[in-house]
């Protein structure tokens, strides 16, 4: 069953959504040389007590073996996804990738930005650009009565019109809510047989993850960081995102979208 959310429950979602999008901002800003993982991870730690928030990564997975042991997942040049935040010290032209969560009253929100420390290169650049572009094309497919394959080729023509990008295929996007990892699954790329269809009250995480280089993954010995296996580096970008009576509302976004949506931004009032 896929879940579709009263107004009331998205209202609580988007709670979660601003402690996100604060947290984020606070450790986005963090980020420097010299500066270490495990010290941007802290930063999202505090942001999600002073509310009263609860984490949806930290210990995630503990039942099935190995639990998340940070609150953020903080990737670094050819770490992709699920980076674990330590005392590695980052350095100048690093890509960085924040993965990012909490849980407000049951209700859950997750989203990820990528940045380059001090200088990057023109390549990281619109590496890092192509993401944040194919997520927001990702987004404005979102409309009731289309399906979830329709965003997941509007991603994916994003990518391809900017270049040879590699497309992340076992990590997609996934319906949020009530827990944090929901169907349906929002892969990045068209696929056959994706038909779900779209409805008010419905909440996907939109994510696309890309590579310089090929699509092709590794999962280190920690049980969690994915790498890219030919060692190109990637961009994540993420926003939780609601279908409403009046449009789409992005509950990781401090305007709710505003900007980049235009008539199709559609928040519940207060």
């Amino acid at each position: 069953m896929i879940e579709v959310k009263t107004a009331e429950q998205l209202k609580l979602m988007r709670r979660a959504g601003l402690v996100v999008a604060e947290g984020l901002e606070a450790m986005t800003a963090a980020v420097a040389a010299g500066v270490t993982t495990g010290e941007i991870d802290a930063i999202g730690r505090e942001v999600i007590a002073r509310h009263g928030a609860r984490s949806n990564f930290l210990n995630y997975g503990a039942e099935y073996g190995v639990g998340f042991p940070g609150v953020a997942c903080i990737s670094v040049n050819e770490e992709l996804v699920h980076g674990i935040p330590g005392d590695r010290p980052l350095e100048p032209g690093d890509v960085v990738s924040i993965d990012y969560g909490a849980i407000v009253d049951g209700w859950h929100a997750d989203a990820a930005r990528t940045l380059v420390v001090g200088e990057g290169s023109a390549e990281d650049l619109d590496l890092i650009d192509t993401a944040r572009e194919a997520l927001w094309e990702g987004i404005a497919a979102m409309r009731p009565g289309g399906r979830v394959s329709d965003v997941s080729k509007a991603i994916e023509k994003a990518i391809r019109r900017r270049g040879r990008y590699g497309i992340l295929r076992e990590f997609t996007g996934h319906g949020i809510g009530s827990e944090m990892h929901m169907r349906p699954d929002v892969p990045n790329y068209h696929t056959l047989g994706r038909q779900v269809p779209l409805q008010v009250g419905m909440a996907l995480a939109i994510e696309p993850m890309i590579t310089l280089g090929s699509h092709k993954t590794v999962e280190l010995e920690d049980e969690w960081t994915i790498v890219s296996r030919d060692g190109s580096r990637g961009a994540h970008w993420e926003n939780t995102v609601a279908i409403t009576e009046s449009g789409l509302w992005v509950l990781t976004e401090f305007d709710g979208g505003a900007a980049r949506l235009g008539d199709a931004f559609g928040p519940l009032a207060d």
